[in-house]
């Protein structure tokens, strides 16, 4: 579970985040929804404790990142929007790296490698150097990378952008077996589709700070409307920058 209270972050004069509060439980996969600038990425990677909090309270299983960085990371998957490819490696090279960094063992590297491999269709690229991979590509390796060490806690962040169908498609069913699985997924998108195919909870955050949280349906039941990107735009108030 991930609990966060009254968060804040600034840049300079710019208050990214102003009093983001949430809870995204285990075995779950809650969205994470909000214009342009309203502090998605800012708030995921404050979460792992890659950008330093100004006021606010963070618990992962109970564990403040700020306190024990390390702990909190064993047990998290960060999915960002650099992916850190190395052009020379295979995809296979690439994810056994990463399993050295996690201190995994190698046999515990091979097994996962192809479960991974299963998992995201990665058949076609698992030998293949990274240098010429697609967009769509290169996200499915960086999510392989991200469910290696099988983390407990996942922060994707907007893992859709760049997939075909199928590979979508992909993504969906690993989302699925890690929600069975009792993982807590927190997923920022803009993808309203995948909201209503994924997602359980929804958070929204504008400005740096959540609006509400709850179900699709009980988001559209606050608006007064029926369908969910109406009831976004009429939740954060203004269509102005909004990303759908």
């Amino acid at each position: 579970m991930i609990e966060v209270r009254d968060l804040r972050k600034q840049f300079g004069k710019v208050q990214a985040l102003s009093g983001a509060s949430f809870r995204a439980e285990d075995g779950k996969i809650t969205a994470l929804l909000g214009p342009n600038g309203a502090g998605k990425t800012t708030l995921l990677r404050t979460l792992v404790g890659l950008l330093q909090r100004d006021h606010g309270t963070i618990a992962i299983d109970g564990v403040d990142p700020a306190v024990d960085p390390m702990a909190v990371r064993r047990n998290v998957g960060l999915l960002t929007d650099q992916f850190g490819l190395y052009d020379r490696l295979s995809t296979r090279e690439y994810l056994a790296y990463f399993g050295e960094l996690n201190d995994m063992p190698p046999a515990e590297i091979i097994r996962r490698t192809e479960e991974v491999t299963e998992l995201l269709s990665l058949h076609d690229i698992i030998d293949r150097r990274a240098k010429g991979f697609s967009q769509g590509q290169r996200i499915k390796v960086a999510l392989a990378r991200t469910l290696l060490h099988r983390p407990r806690h996942l922060l994707l962040d907007e893992p859709s952008r760049g997939l075909d169908v199928m590979s979508t498609r992909a993504l969906r069913r690993a989302l699925a077996m890690l929600k069975a699985d009792g993982c807590c997924v927190i997923m920022a998108t803009h993808v309203m589709q995948e909201v209503i195919h994924s997602c359980d909870d929804v958070i929204v955050i504008a400005r740096g700070s959540t609006v509400t949280q709850g179900t699709p349906q009980q988001l559209c039941e606050l608006a007064g409307l029926d369908s969910l990107e109406d009831a976004f735009v009429k939740l954060v108030g203004t269509e102005e920058g909004i990303e759908l």
